[in-house]
């Protein structure tokens, strides 16, 4: 059962492939997330390409999603991608999900050297492009779209794969900004959350009113599926867990130092916090970061606990808020028995009554995007 297929009433559980991980690491790693009981394997984009690497995860796996998240879209042609997600289709037997995302200015201008122009409504016009694209590839009929963005008038049979045997990649976002997640809300299957964004009140606020604006702007009556990545804390005992949180502060100052990134902390009142972290990056004191982010920082920004405690701290956070959760890979192998049991407790923390089975040809629709949310947060849509 692929993520696409877990029932909404189940929780769908993701862990991100380490960034760290060598390519040659790529298939123990990805097989053992698979015997873990993870139904979904996040590929990043850090210091790989993540379309080569989601490549590997799917030939070393049988039954797991391999999602992309996320995939930089501004450095790629959106036929480049296309093409990309629909061999990864093809080759996973319908496992691939593609999620797309815009980075930072920074990144893109500086590390990319691509143009940095109005990236929600560049994002908005990717998404339709990898739409008319696939819808091309099913149907063999002409590519025709103009958008604010991208042009595409020309796809010659010579140069189309041709359909698949399953559904086009699901089309997954991801973003902190409210723009960003309005343009999720309008074309996107899924959306995946930033661990900057990930907090239940802005959750509440921000993203899932968001989501909502968006969708209602495009007249779909349900918002995309929602998958949260909070960098959840957790260990077998009191001292793993103090060893995880270690683990997770170099990470998450990193975050947090990208201005960016700092809505979060300013809603929660740790705003000082946030400057503190991108005047040193600014200077590039980049060793002294973790140490910005104290014990009871950690705790406000993201859900902790111990194996026995985390579903229940997970659940209050976020049961009826979400459809799937992101949780860390164990430090220690010798863990994997217990952390497989903690996953099935996991599961049955209440979802939203969202689903999103992907359209056929590429187009998002109602019945691929599930139900109309409620339970609890429902009130944050109105």
């Amino acid at each position: 059962m692929t993520a696409a297929q877990v029932p909404a009433t189940r929780m769908e559980l993701a862990t991100t492939l380490p960034p760290t991980t060598a390519l040659r690491e790529v298939p123990a790693v990805a097989a053992r997330i698979e015997r873990l009981g993870f139904d979904t394997v996040h590929v990043p984009e850090t210091t790989h390409d993540s379309l080569a690497v989601a490549l590997l995860a799917a030939e070393h796996t049988s039954r797991i999603t391999v999602r992309t998240s996320m995939t930089l879209a501004f450095p790629r042609s959106p036929m480049v991608t296309a093409y990309a997600a629909w061999d990864l289709a093809r080759f996973s037997e319908g496992r691939f999900q593609l999620g797309l995302a815009t980075q930072v200015r920074g990144n893109i201008v500086g590390r990319f050297s691509v143009p940095w122009d109005r990236p929600a409504e560049n994002l908005r016009d990717y998404l339709a492009s990898i739409r008319a694209i696939f819808a091309a590839f099913a149907t063999g009929g002409p590519l025709e779209h103009e958008g604010s963005h991208y042009r595409f008038t020309r796809l010659q049979p010579y140069f189309n794969p041709g359909p698949l045997s399953t559904a086009a990649p699901a089309l997954y976002t991801g973003g902190v900004n409210r723009r960003v997640c309005e343009v999720a809300g309008e074309l996107a299957d899924g959306f995946v959350t930033h661990a900057t964004n990930s907090h239940p009140s802005h959750l509440r606020t921000v993203v899932l009113p968001a989501l909502r604006a968006g969708a209602e702007r495009a007249g779909r009556a349900r918002i995309p599926r929602v998958v949260v990545v909070s960098k959840s804390i957790t260990g077998p005992t009191p001292a793993a867990l103090a060893a995880s949180r270690d683990s997770a502060r170099q990470e998450l100052a990193f975050l947090f130092s990208t201005p960016a990134y700092r809505t979060t902390l300013d809603r929660l009142g740790l705003g000082r916090v946030g400057e503190r972290l991108a005047g040193m990056a600014a200077s590039g004191r980049w060793a002294g970061l973790a140490d910005t982010l104290d014990d009871e920082t950690l705790a406000t920004l993201i859900p902790h606990g111990t194996y026995a405690e985390l579903p229940d701290v997970l659940e209050q956070a976020y049961g009826g808020l979400a459809d799937g959760l992101g949780l860390g890979l164990p430090l220690d192998p010798a863990d994997d028995e217990d952390f497989g049991a903690l996953l099935e407790r996991l599961r049955r923390i209440p979802t939203s009554t969202a689903t999103c089975d992907p359209p056929a040809t590429g187009g998002p629709s109602d019945e691929a995007t599930g139900a109309t949310r409620g339970g609890a947060g429902s009130e944050t849509l109105s």
